[in-house]
């Protein structure tokens, strides 16, 4: 017997490279003394920045990678982007945090470009057992980052939690993957949907397996009933990891989830589609009623994740290119949208002993404007007001799913942000409307126990500006989306070319 080596494209695989070595120099740069937190953190982004060059540079291009395993096209490399600029932001709001300290720079930012490369296999994966070693790596990195505050008990048992829930979403997963090769006799997207298309549709085998892939991705992303980790999560992680993982992850895990479910499993469009709906008028519903009576900015952040995956999951239940137009759409204004929330959320969270409770936006809207105006940006997106890149994604989205006749959806996500704007504004009334609160009484924590020190948050180039930066691009995006629309239909078009 020969082996034959297959064949490597080197180019398209750049961005994978890029982020692997990157990773390496990051974790070993850590042993030179003299590199501190700043040197670490603008290493890491010029990683992330080499990374995105090579994606960029690799944008048009349509080709199978490593024996078919990996697909480069722009559906994935939309979502590598979208990661990599979330990866960035969280380097900045992470170059104070006392968890990268504690878990020393080198090692904090290796994790998240572990997570990232994670990120950019599961987007590209085109077969099963790619698509779970992509998973796996961008997983296995959160669980670390969610727990690097080891003094803190909320960040462990955050990690715990999501280590735990995290394997069981995986082990049902992986049981669902081997239950689709059982039936189809492959683990190539390509080849199990010639084998659904070749009789196997009606297997037990392929349904049952299909459920408990859309079980175990629906762990991954968020989706009601399985949701019950992430504002635990969300809460008990550092902020930074929590902004980071709140965006990035969604975006991998719904390009993979609709490349899985319109490439795969196309042929049973017919079950899935009903289930999917039902999953993401759920996640809906829970999401925004149990945002309503949250203190905690991160929890509110959670809930409203959960429901903001419903609005996504629209996107693919449509099955069209439309839809994941609207997706890919929604989920770059997504990154924006909550990475401007964030970034206020941080510089908050050390400047008052509140934390991430509410009662720290109090009256920052006199005292801070330059953080409570991305965050009101960001929370009006978030709602989907008219004038936001939100506002055009919920309405790309709507389109979608009245196209496909299921306006009952497009009514629900319309429902949903009518309901959001009750604990949305609730926020900004604290911004606008309440006083700022008494300073606390041993005065405000020093830089290097994550306060505000001398040089504030609040006033630091980095944080603040990062929030700007996004907060304006959601609103340029509302205002004039053409330039989104072009990206999100390149990116949407790719998938339907490959089909």
């Amino acid at each position: 017997m020969t082996f034959n080596a297959p064949h490597i494209d080197y180019a398209g695989l750049s961005p994978v490279i890029a982020l692997t070595a990157g990773l390496c120099v990051v974790l070993m740069a850590e042993l030179v003394p003299r590199f501190g937190r700043f040197v670490m953190a603008y290493l890491t982004i010029a990683v992330l920045a080499a990374t995105a060059g090579l994606a960029i540079w690799q944008w048009s291009e349509q080709a199978d990678l490593v024996a078919g395993a990996l697909r480069l096209d722009a559906f994935a490399l939309s979502a590598v982007l979208i990661s990599l600029l979330a990866a960035a932001v969280a380097t900045f709001l992470s170059i104070r945090e006392p968890a990268a300290e504690e878990a020393g720079h080198g090692a904090f930012y290796s994790l998240l470009l572990g997570s990232v490369l994670g990120m950019t296999l599961l987007a590209e994966a085109q077969n099963l057992v790619s698509f779970f070693v992509g998973l796996e790596l961008l997983s296995i990195p959160l669980y670390v980052l969610c727990a690097s505050a080891r003094r803190e008990e909320a960040s462990l048992e955050s990690g715990l939690k999501y280590l735990v829930i995290g394997s069981v979403g995986s082990a049902t997963l992986l049981y669902g993957f081997a239950l689709l090769y059982g039936a189809s006799g492959s683990t190539d997207f390509a080849g199990i949907a010639d084998s659904l298309e070749g009789g196997q549709a009606d297997d037990t085998l392929v349904l049952i397996g299909t459920a408990m892939a859309a079980t175990g991705l629906a762990f991954k992303t968020s989706l009601a009933p399985f949701h019950q980790w992430t504002p635990d999560v969300y809460q008990g992680a550092p902020t930074p990891v929590t902004a980071f993982m709140a965006v990035a992850t969604k975006a991998a895990a719904f390009i993979a989830l609709a490349r899985l479910f319109e490439v795969a499993l196309a042929p049973l469009v017919d079950d899935w589609q009903p289930a999917l709906a039902a999953l993401a008028v759920a996640s809906i519903a829970i999401g925004n009623i149990g945002a309503l009576g949250q203190d905690s900015l991160k929890r509110l952040l959670g809930y409203s994740g959960i429901a903001q995956a419903g609005y996504m999951l629209a996107g693919v239940v449509v099955a069209s290119e439309i839809g994941l137009e609207a997706l890919v759409f929604y989920l770059a204004a997504y990154c924006l949208m909550n990475l401007a929330v964030f970034t206020a959320i941080v510089a908050r969270e050390r400047e008052t002993e509140y934390g991430d409770d509410i009662r720290a936006l109090a009256g920052i809207g006199r005292t801070r404007p330059q953080l409570a105006w991305p965050l009101t940006i960001g929370m009006l997106a978030l709602a989907g007001l008219p004038g936001t890149a939100g506002f055009m994604g919920k309405l790309f989205l709507i389109e979608a799913t009245v196209e496909a006749d299921y306006t009952w959806l497009g009514v629900a996500i319309v429902i949903g942000t009518m309901v959001s704007l009750a604990y949305y504004l609730r926020v900004l009334a604290a911004v606008w409307m309440r006083p700022e609160p008494v300073e606390m009484p041993g005065g405000p924590l020093p830089a290097i126990a994550g306060g505000a020190g001398v040089l504030g948050a609040s006033r630091c180039g980095l944080v603040v500006g990062s929030g700007i930066v996004c907060a304006a691009a959601t609103v340029a995006f509302g205002v004039y989306p053409d330039p989104l629309i072009d990206w999100a239909s390149h990116a949407a078009g790719s998938l339907g070319a490959s089909l």
